[in-house]
């Protein structure tokens, strides 16, 4: 893939090592020969800017792909700034209408671009790109451009007419991350499926509760959970029973939280004592919480990769007898807002809880609630 020597590759991919710990790198090797030394210096300058991970993660990602595609569609790296008419080819490669590629093969990006980008692992799909997809990979090629010190094109006209023109041909429904929430009823039955026993069992049983009770948690605020964001709280008292144990959650900086804001949230009852369970069971007392356990039963020191979170949720889902494809691991994040609607919690709690910042959209699941439940639905 790289005409590079050898000695050049492997001293990027020593660079891209001194990042991975902020910036997880699966494809370390790929991606030394497939970005740049500007590539990977932009990365590392990021990473000691104190940028987010997942944002981070979600740059590189963006980034892997826009170079795989420029070097399969032209035959040479990306260049900085990219002219127009390379972003109208993106658009012209990634937005195209099936119906029409029917009756022209030619229509939309050529065969032997996309084989290539299929056998690196950089395509799956069989048609078009989602919108949002190609809005979110020219938005990080903009800001990499303006990282540069570049001034790019993409405000411009032509392109934003070429995008418009392209999503009427390419009708796509919207999909949720996940199908189904995972509310209380689906919860129960997939910590059914964790009382075995066995540290995987037990693993389980804490991620699965932990990431619901603390207002739905994403997968990769789950995977990088550590000790040290741990802090034991007073028990609370009740009436009808003994107190239940309480511990805060320094979250850090979040997808929503803003750049010097930190946010805490907070288990109760149950999901601490599963949490704690873990942490005793797997002889944790420092660093990540949640981690890959192998068939010997030995419990890794890295931490759990965010897919592995998804993946956890979907096998549970299978073991509770459900359908895998209607829930992931986003599934307890909007099952978490669903059931607090259910139960009558309002709204601005349910947010202290989720950090949702905008109220529009965590009051989608209060709306929808009130929908089913609601006299509109029950004409008949």
């Amino acid at each position: 893939m790289s005409s590079e020597s050898p000695s050049l590759i492997e001293e990027r991919a020593r660079e891209l090592d001194t990042i991975a710990a902020v910036l997880p790198i699966g494809r370390r090797d790929e991606l030394a020969e497939l970005l740049t030394d500007q590539d990977v210096e932009t990365l590392r300058h990021l990473v000691n800017a104190g940028m987010g991970e997942n944002t981070l993660r979600a740059l590189t990602s963006d980034l892997a792909y826009l170079q795989a595609w420029s070097l399969a569609a032209t035959g040479a790296p990306l260049p900085w700034p990219a002219p127009e008419a390379l972003l109208l080819k993106f658009v012209a490669h990634h937005l195209w209408d099936p119906q029409k590629r029917e009756i022209e093969p030619g229509h939309g990006m050529p065969a032997a671009t996309e084989q290539h980008l299929r056998d690196q692992g950089f395509l799956r799909s069989g048609g078009p790109h989602a919108p949002d997809t190609v809005r979110r990979r020219l938005a990080t090629w903009s800001t990499l451009t303006k990282w540069r010190g570049l001034t790019g094109v993409f405000a411009s006209p032509a392109l934003k007419w070429a995008i418009r023109l392209a999503v009427r041909a390419t009708p796509r429904p919207r999909m949720r991350k996940s199908a189904k929430a995972v509310t209380s009823d689906v919860l129960a039955r997939l910590l059914a499926t964790c009382s075995g026993g066995s540290l995987r069992d037990i693993r389980d049983r804490a991620i699965l509760m932990v990431a619901f009770a603390s207002g739905g948690r994403r997968r990769s605020e789950i995977a990088g959970l550590r000790k040290e964001q741990l802090t034991v709280e007073p028990a609370i008292e009740v009436e009808d029973g003994p107190p239940l144990p309480s511990l805060a959650i320094l979250l850090g900086r979040t997808k929503t939280s803003g750049a010097d804001q930190d946010e805490v949230v907070y288990l109760t009852g149950r999901p601490v004592e599963a949490l704690n369970a873990w942490l005793d069971a797997a002889s944790i007392d420092k660093g990540s919480i949640f981690r890959a356990i192998d068939r010997w039963g030995n419990v890794s020191r890295r931490p759990l990769d965010p897919k592995a979170v998804n993946d956890i949720v979907k096998q549970r889902v299978a073991m509770a007898g459900l359908e895998p494809r209607d829930f992931s691991a986003h599934g307890l994040r909007s099952g978490y807002l669903t059931e607090a609607a259910n139960r009558g919690v309002p709204l601005p709690e349910a947010m202290e809880q989720s950090r949702h910042r905008s109220v529009q959209q965590a009051s989608h699941y209060y709306n929808d609630a009130t929908r089913r439940s609601g006299r509109a639905a029950r004409m008949l």
